[in-house]
């Protein structure tokens, strides 16, 4: 039977994606940075460390770590807080 709702580079779409964050950079800084994440926990998995937060949607076996990120972000269930740029003096 075949998915209703495609995945991948359709869905979510980034129209969508775009309302959660203030522009497309930080999109693509906060969904890379949380495949990275996603990346070491599973590399910690065997090792049992587990200092990373797992996926926090369903996942299918060959999914790559950024389109869970997307999915993430597109669920709403990761927050993105912006970092305050303090300027040194010379």
């Amino acid at each position: 039977m075949s998915n209703p709702r495609p995945e991948g580079i359709t869905h979510p779409s980034i129209d969508a994606l775009l309302e959660k964050t203030d522009s497309k950079f930080s999109l693509v800084i906060y969904a890379s940075k949380r495949a990275r994440q996603i990346n070491a926990y599973y590399s910690q998995l065997g090792e049992g460390l587990l200092e990373y937060v797992g996926p926090l949607v369903e996942t299918h076996v060959q999914e790559k770590s950024l389109s869970i990120a997307l999915r993430e972000i597109d669920a709403g269930l990761l927050q993105a807080e912006a970092i305050e740029v303090v300027e040194a003096t010379a």
